[in-house]
């Protein structure tokens, strides 16, 4: 099987268990979402690795099933293990994004955004979760601000991964919840980390293309006209 195919198989595969998982939790089903969820990741991750993906994208997925995991687990020291994964995927995140341009506009809202929602929760949030919280909400929102330095797939992607784990946050604090509450937050994070690696993967593809292109040099008789 070539490359191409595998990855497309991958795609597919992590597709079909998003819609399996969702459909679980829609239909009340917990054990199809207990054996679902695990797989997303990896699937995801070995799609980013076929095609060639940045290793840290690959760890940042990985760190994602990481905290998907702790997360199936309903007690106080899981949810945390789970956020401090989440928390070291975000930092790889945050590495691939590095030479990004920064959008400030983008910036000013993300950073009213996260005073507004951690003002709200805050006397909500149970004592000993209020700083972490805080922590990991500061840490996503760069995220996802420095996300939409790298085009609209990405930042897409990082806007749902805050709106995803804001739902959790939400929940934690013994907010009202929406109608399949954990339909939502499965539906926005699995959207957010998928196009994220495409975003990735898409900047990268140009990018080593640039690399190669300036690494050979013009035929004899060419003129390399500047970009």
């Amino acid at each position: 099987m070539s490359r191409r195919k595998l990855a497309a198989v991958l795609l597919a595969a992590f597709l079909l268990a998003c819609a399996v998982d969702l459909a679980g939790l829609l239909a009340g089903l917990p054990g199809v979402h207990r054996a679902a969820k695990p797989l997303l990741m990896p699937l995801l991750a070995g799609y980013v690795a076929v095609r060639g993906g940045p290793r840290l994208l690959i760890a940042a997925l990985l760190l994602g099933w990481g905290g998907d995991v702790a997360l199936l687990f309903d007690a106080e020291p899981a949810f945390l293990l789970g956020m401090g994964s989440f928390a070291v995927g975000h930092l790889c995140y945050l590495i691939l994004f590095r030479g990004a341009p920064l959008r400030r506009p983008l910036g000013a809202a993300y950073a009213l955004v996260l005073t507004a929602v951690l003002a709200l929760l805050w006397p909500d949030l149970p004592a000993d979760l209020r700083v972490p919280v805080a922590g990991y909400s500061l840490l996503l929102t760069v995220m996802a601000f420095r996300a939409g330095g790298l085009g609209v797939r990405a930042g897409v992607g990082g806007a749902l991964f805050l709106l995803s784990d804001t739902l959790i946050a939400t929940g934690v604090a013994h907010w009202p919840q929406p109608p399949a509450a954990d339909f939502w937050v499965m539906a926005t994070y699995a959207a957010a980390q998928c196009l994220l690696a495409l975003g990735v993967l898409g900047a990268a593809g140009p990018a080593a293309g640039a690399r190669r292109a300036a690494s050979v040099p013009p035929a004899y008789g060419e003129r390399r006209t500047p970009l």
